[in-house]
């Protein structure tokens, strides 16, 4: 029997109230802006190699704003809109993608990790940080997210089990975009629902439409107060698909054809929940101009903070290893700073 996918706006239904429909369609609407904006940064070479999140809004932001606010995430490298929905500002973003150090540095009140980039290695770690608050006499819940590709790793499995079995209060987002980079999913695994995994370390496994934010809302909501009630883990499959590259370097035309990608693009999230709004009368284009100049005002005032940051000097790529260096780090940040090569210390 195949599992239930949870969908709302297809059906006609908003049941939010009126500040949660906005506040959906605003942060989605700020993700895309800024997805936007990277890529073109990139292409003039003002940013590193990008990951786009194009097509995933729907997902990463209804599970943010699931989230309290001393819950914390455990990103993955296509979280980007995660990230600002959870408030990250834009310059550090930017930063971050440029492989600033500062982009390293999250502000205080800003409860998440810095994005992973080894598939998987995130999710036992996100346990840990869940079972870290519990010890602490914390209530907060962690949210962290991987791709299909990534479930097929073996720190994903294990990170699923380790929180099964102490009942960490862990929101598992996988966000099904159909491919491991090139390869479909249905080249990596013979489930036809990654959810299905959940039943092999008792815990529930939910699948929704992952390009409905309503959806992915209303059920992240639901798996964070599960595990903030202290009744364990939730794996949440939000079943969507990048429109953009798997990242900047990446060519899609090589492994999925046009009438796919159109196909997934008449399912933009963000065009489904403004429908849903003006149809509510709460939206209009009126409203959707004011909502681009603010954003667009936003991101010049931000990439002009992130253009004034001091060139970062070489030592400073070895002091947020670890909270206190080592002896091995403090002889390299101690070659870089004198200009020398790492090697004449050893």
């Amino acid at each position: 029997m195949k599992p239930k996918v949870v969908q709302y706006l297809d059906r006609g239904e908003l049941p939010l109230k009126e500040g949660e429909a906005l506040a959906l369609y605003r942060a989605m609407r700020r993700a895309r802006f800024f997805d936007e904006k990277a890529l073109l940064l990139q292409r003039q070479g003002r940013l590193g190699v990008y990951a786009p999140f194009m097509g995933q809004e729907a997902a990463q932001v209804g599970v943010a704003l699931a989230l309290g606010e001393r819950d914390w995430v455990v990103p993955s490298y296509r979280e980007s809109a995660l990230l600002l929905a959870r408030g990250l500002p834009i310059h550090t973003l930017i930063l971050y993608w440029r492989a600033h150090p500062a982009g390293w540095r999250f502000p205080e009140g800003v409860r998440a990790v810095n994005p992973y980039i080894p598939i998987a290695t995130q999710i036992p770690q996100a346990v840990g940080l869940a079972l870290a608050g519990r010890y602490r006499g914390e209530d907060w819940v962690v949210a962290t997210s991987i791709g299909d590709g990534g479930t097929s790793e073996g720190d994903f499995h294990e990170g699923l089990n380790f929180a099964a079995v102490f009942d960490a209060p862990v929101l598992f987002l996988v966000q099904n975009n159909g491919y491991a980079i090139s390869v479909p999913r249905s080249r990596q695994m013979r489930v036809d629902f990654i959810a299905r995994r959940a039943e092999g370390y008792g815990i529930p496994g939910v699948v929704v439409d992952g390009n409905d934010a309503v959806a992915v809302y209303l059920e992240a909501r639901k798996a964070v107060e599960r595990a903030r009630k202290g009744e364990g883990p939730t794996l949440l499959e939000a079943l969507t698909y990048r429109l953009a590259p798997h990242t900047t370097s990446d060519d899609p035309s090589r492994y999925r054809t046009r009438e796919e990608e159109e196909a997934w693009r008449s399912k933009d999230p963000i065009l489904r929940l403004r429908k849903a709004l003006e149809a509510a009368g709460l939206w209009d284009g009126d409203a959707e101009e004011v909502l681009l100049r603010e954003l667009e005002e936003e991101f010049a005032r931000e990439l002009a903070l992130a253009d004034q940051a001091p060139e970062p000097s070489p030592e400073m790529i070895v002091e947020h290893v670890y909270k206190e260096m080592g002896p091995d780090q403090k002889r390299a940040w101690e070659a870089l700073r004198q200009g020398k090569h790492v090697e004449e210390l050893w």
